[in-house]
């Protein structure tokens, strides 16, 4: 028992929790007033591997954290403008810490009264923040992609004429979904053994849009197939471009076509709380399942996804199924088991990440988040118009923005192998981290701006940084 008793002892936890806790401090100082101007401290993966094994046997004890903070990137740094993965309110740290001390697994009401309470408040308050009416409600789950697979097959139990949960497949089933849209939803299509025809993947337009106009012509051509259309996916953005589907368009189709509406808003669906870029979501309210990512746009530690219901008994209905030890009938809809709701059982009290943010700031703080990071991919936009050297994909919609170096002399070949050999060497640096996407066949550096306190300063020395590495 010895060892137990050292492990428990609140003191111990006491003094290592303080050091801790003003280790954490002194990085959000340090990486957000760049005293630290790297972001990244780059390794080769066999190298980290080698270092992280003998640590385990070698390393100080007394060093561990500060250790694994040095060897991690630094998103709360301003030159941090790489993926889709928020700097978080340092508040978040705390219902983090509270979060995993409980450890309240939440599968059935009694282990997890106050989160599972806690989950009800904020997704009806997000439902109502959508646009949708009292019969809504919603659950948080383990990241965009879970939520993603679990609106598909709530859509599928929905609206397929045979009972798939009951008798399996017994035809051909098919999503509609743009190109252009993350790749989770080919794989939610997948494990749902639909197949590679059951994705039917709809062109984009020039400007990397789901090219609505050709609904009708591939719905047609996959019933004449056999296929039974049950869903069509918007994307609110799709991720490589930060570009948003024109979700009118898509409603209008769902309906005439009575199939299930879902929009995977991951990334931008939070911007029904910015006054100013609202408008980008517009025709969030008619969607019968929407997706969006707390760690992504709300300034929460990974992984929290809101799933949000048009009409609320589909989220009941999705995973009917009975555990006689956990779960009692009921004659209600008891939400609060929500073992029953989610394809999670034990999950963690993400609820109260949601709830700290909402109670301590108020839902200003993600106007102001959105807002800002939405303005700098405006303005970024402009400074890259400026530049001789420089083109975007695409003029951007959000703080996701793609572009590449230029140069008459070269052709598009050598421009891909110049664009991916400069993010590798920004990348090795490590006073900036940038990320990379290919849109129809060109390479892009892609930028997606997360800090916000991320300026059009930082942005010009990025690319003074890259000129400077071509030369």
């Amino acid at each position: 028992m010895k060892k137990l008793i050292e492990a428990y002892n609140s003191e111990n936890f006491r003094k290592k929790g303080h050091k801790l806790i003003d280790e954490i401090a002194n990085h959000f100082e340090n990486t957000i007033q760049e005293k630290n101007s790297k972001v990244i401290h780059w390794s080769q993966p066999n190298d980290e591997h080698i270092f992280w094994k003998d640590y385990l046997e070698n390393g100080n004890q007394e060093n561990l954290f500060s250790t694994l903070i040095s060897h991690s990137i630094h998103v709360h740094n301003p030159n941090y403008i790489g993926h889709q993965v928020a700097p978080i309110a340092p508040i978040t740290a705390l219902s983090a810490l509270l979060n995993a001390t409980l450890n309240n697994g939440m599968a059935v009401y009694e282990m997890g009264m106050a989160s599972s309470t806690i989950e009800r408040v904020i997704t009806d308050f997000l439902c109502k923040k959508v646009g949708h009416d009292l019969d809504s409600n919603g659950i948080l789950t383990s990241g965009g992609t879970l939520a993603n697979l679990t609106a598909l097959l709530s859509a599928r139990k929905a609206i397929t004429t045979t009972d798939v949960w009951k008798d399996g497949n017994k035809n051909k089933l098919g999503i509609m979904v743009s190109e252009d849209a993350h790749y989770c939803i080919d794989r939610a299509a997948r494990i749902m053994g639909l197949g590679e025809d059951g994705i039917i993947k709809i062109p984009a337009t020039i400007d990397f849009k789901m090219d609505t106009s050709l609904l009708e012509e591939y719905y047609q051509e996959s019933l004449k197939k056999g296929i039974e259309i049950f869903a069509i996916v918007g994307s609110a953005p799709s991720t490589s471009t930060g570009i948003y589907d024109d979700l009118i368009a898509i409603s209008k189709f769902s309906k005439e076509k009575n199939i299930w509406f879902h929009i995977d808003g991951a990334h931008g669906g939070a911007a029904i709380f910015s006054s100013k870029y609202k408008h980008t979501v517009k025709g969030l309210e008619n969607a019968d399942s929407v997706v969006i990512d707390g760690h992504k746009m709300m300034m929460m530690p990974a992984l929290t996804t809101a799933l949000l219901f048009k009409n609320g008994h589909n989220s009941h209905a999705t995973f009917s199924q009975k555990a006689d030890y956990l779960l009692e009938d009921s004659k209600e809809e008891d939400w609060y088991n929500l073992a029953k709701r989610t394809f999670e059982c034990t999950k963690t009290m993400m609820s109260i990440h949601w709830f700290t943010l909402l109670k301590t700031y108020g839902e200003e703080i993600f106007d102001e988040y959105i807002t800002t990071l939405y303005d700098l991919g405006y303005e970024f936009a402009q400074i890259i118009a400026s530049k001789p050297n420089f083109e975007l994909a695409v003029k951007p919609v959000s703080n996701i923005i793609c572009f590449r170096y230029i140069n008459e002399n070269n052709s598009n070949d050598e421009l891909n192998e110049i664009n991916e050999k400069v993010r590798q060497k920004v990348l090795e640096k490590g006073e900036f981290y940038i990320v990379q996407t290919k849109l129809r066949g060109i390479h892009y550096l892609r930028l997606t701006i997360m800090n916000p306190f991320t300026t059009a300063l930082h942005l010009n020395k990025l690319l003074g940084y890259i000129l400077n590495e071509l030369e």
